[in-house]
This record gives structure tokens, C-alpha cells and sequence, in this order.
């Protein structure tokens, strides 16, 4: 960086510590624009300064909640499997806008959602519930993982209508 005649040497430097911040988390995993703003202030970084740099980041599309949120939503799914209120639920608690969420959300239909939750039910559990116990354990697990109560029932209903053809 070269050194601007009307900008101190300090705030450079200072601007400099926050920008190294900023690329050194980035460099470990996708960050929103939420978490970065804690990080720099659990670092003791003003807040001016903080915008300052976390703006000049997004702008060079290294920093984008849009994008975060709609690569979060598709690995979320499928590697863990989850359904959209759990989604919803953590990128919220990541500081994603609501809207933003609903965006990222909003091209999975209640069939899709469905067909998770009936997939996720038979990686977990071969063999259909047999009692009262069995289900309200599939229908927990499915609850846990963010599908909506009514989407894990008939997913759980759908699993234990299924007949098992042993392969010959």
C-alpha cells in the first residue's frame, strides 16, 4: 500500500491491521457482514474504521450476504440435511437480513422439503417406525433439523407406508 500525502502514517497502519482482520477470517471460511463487524470489535477496532474497511471489502465481492446465505442454504441441505426454519433460524442468528433469507430460501417447494425429509428418514432409519415411540423419535429427528412439524409428519407417515423389497 502505498502511503497517501493527506492520511497519516498511524491511520494507515491502522487501516492496514484492520484489512489484514478482515482477509485472515475470510481466508478461513465465508463470513457475513454481521460477524465481521463483531470480530473487528471483540478486536478492539472503532467502528468508523470497521465500515470503512468492511465496506472497501464488499464492494471487491469478497464480503456478500446475498451470496453467503444462498451458498449457506444449498450446503446446509445437502450436507447436513437440514430444513428451512433450522436455515433460517442460524442465518438469522449470523445477522442475515430477513429478506434476504426468504430469498435464499424461497426456491425449494414443500415437495422438495418433503422429499428430504423422506431421504433423511431412510439414511437414519432403515426400517419404518413400528410404535408410537419410533415415530415421535423420526418425527424429533426431523423436527430438530428445521422441517416444519407438518412436513416431518408426513414424512414419517410416507416412511412407514413404504413396503421394503429385499434385493435378491
Amino acid at each position: 500500500m502505498t502511503q497517501h500525502p493527506s492520511v497519516p502514517r498511524d491511520e494507515q497502519a491502522g487501516r492496514r491491521r484492520v484489512l489484514e482482520l478482515i482477509w485472515r477470517a475470510l481466508s478461513r471460511r465465508a463470513h457475513t457482514v454481521a460477524e465481521m463487524h463483531a470480530l473487528l470489535e471483540r478486536r478492539g477496532v472503532q467502528p468508523g474504521a470497521a465500515a470503512e474497511a468492511l465496506e472497501e471489502v464488499a464492494a471487491s465481492g469478497y464480503l456478500d450476504d446475498v451470496d453467503f446465505a444462498r451458498r449457506f442454504v444449498e450446503d446446509r441441505r445437502r450436507l447436513d440435511r437440514w430444513g428451512g426454519e433450522r436455515i433460517a433460524r442460524e442465518l438469522g442468528r449470523r445477522g442475515v437480513e430477513a429478506d434476504v433469507v426468504a430469498r435464499a430460501l424461497e426456491g425449494q417447494t414443500v415437495e422438495d422439503e418433503l422429499d428430504a425429509a423422506c431421504a433423511l428418514l431412510a439414511e437414519r432409519l432403515p426400517a419404518p417406525p413400528a410404535d408410537d415411540r419410533a415415530r415421535n423419535r423420526a418425527l424429533g429427528l426431523l423436527v430438530r433439523r428445521g422441517y416444519r412439524p407438518e412436513v416431518a409428519y408426513e414424512a414419517v407417515r410416507h416412511h412407514g407406508r413404504e413396503v421394503r423389497v429385499p434385493a435378491e
